[in-house]
């Protein structure tokens, strides 16, 4: 049985006051799998909800090949939903596995591979996921944002060095992650995608909700731009934590300070609330600025270690559990 269905059959049988919160985190790739290790030693009851726009690698081939969701995202969010005993350990590693070989299966996942048989067998993506979340043991749930394939498309300035204000657009997530200029906003298409009614209803029946970390364009804002689910981000009666990079990346966010990641956020979505921005002291620049940046937005700043000790700029999925911990019980 998953961890999914443990919540939920704690919950019918116990009732929801003395359960741990039930979250909802936001993102894709390596921003939304540092928060998910986090989230699951915090409560038993966490769904990730992922971007579907990967247009590159064993993703992108697999999307262009079979018209199916990218599956990279979703295959890293199981990864790190998967136990800290044997066999989470060995299934995170074999569905992480990518074959080396002359021949087209080099790249590939396995657990992409995995995860889009189960598509095709059952015809349904949430199930599928599903299925593979039970096979691993998954303290979690996995769903991704939209129902449908997606691009990004992200309006650029000075990708010709030579013409620094020229505005262009650029579109794919690899493109829109490796350009050469500013981003200054991004748009998915196609323009209005339907939700996943899955991520909607665990949004809207959600304690917290957590955005980032993450790439700030192509991972966290996404989300934001699906119709119903911007309107249930919005609406749902969770609190709202962002929690903060702790380094820029490269080709996004360059010259990005912390406040910075806050303004862009209130720009693709001028109606969404925040109640706490989470970050690490030591990549705040101007810790007033960001606190007002927060007040503004309706929230409050919480200051927290939570980056690896050995000073690469990687979250510590302790110290980053300690601070959700942390935040959740302080809520009012």
């Amino acid at each position: 049985m998953s961890g999914y269905e443990d919540a939920e059959n704690a919950r019918q049988e116990h009732g929801s006051d003395a359960l741990p919160p039930r979250v909802v985190a936001l993102g894709g790739g390596h921003g939304l799998y540092a928060s998910l290790s986090a989230l699951r030693r915090v409560t038993t009851d966490v769904t990730a909800v992922v971007t579907v726009a990967d247009d590159g690698g064993s993703s992108g081939r697999l999307r262009r090949e079979l018209g199916v969701l990218p599956p990279g995202d979703l295959r890293m969010a199981l990864a790190a939903l998967c136990g800290d005993d044997e066999w989470g350990h060995t299934w995170s590693e074999v569905i992480q596995h990518r074959f080396r070989s002359e021949g087209e299966l080099h790249g590939h996942a396995v657990g992409n591979l995995l995860i889009v048989a189960l598509w095709e067998l059952l015809g349904d993506s949430v199930a599928g996921l599903d299925w593979v979340g039970q096979l691993l043991g998954a303290h979690g749930r996995v769903l991704p944002m939209s129902s449908v394939p997606l691009d990004i498309a992200a309006e650029v300035e000075g990708v010709d060095p030579a013409r620094p204000d020229e505005v262009t657009t650029v579109r794919g997530q690899v493109a829109c992650a490796s350009t050469r200029g500013r981003v200054r906003s991004v748009s998915l298409v196609p323009e209005k995608p339907p939700a996943s009614q899955q991520a909607v209803k665990a949004v809207r029946e959600a304690d917290w909700v957590v955005f980032g970390p993450g790439s700030w364009f192509t991972s966290v804002l996404p989300h934001l731009l699906v119709p119903e689910l911007a309107d249930t981000l919005v609406r749902t009666r969770a609190r709202r934590v962002v929690a903060l990079n702790l380094s820029p990346q490269q080709g996004e966010t360059d010259d990005f300070a912390a406040h910075t990641y806050l303004e862009v956020l209130s720009a693709h979505a001028p109606n969404l609330g925040v109640d706490v921005v989470l970050a690490d002291p030591d990549v705040v620049e101007d810790t007033g600025r960001l606190r007002r940046a927060a007040e503004k937005l309706g929230g409050r700043l919480v200051l927290a270690d939570v980056a690896a000790r050995d000073g690469s700029p990687r979250h510590d999925p302790d110290l980053l559990a300690a601070a959700f911990d942390e935040v959740f019980r302080e809520a009012p």
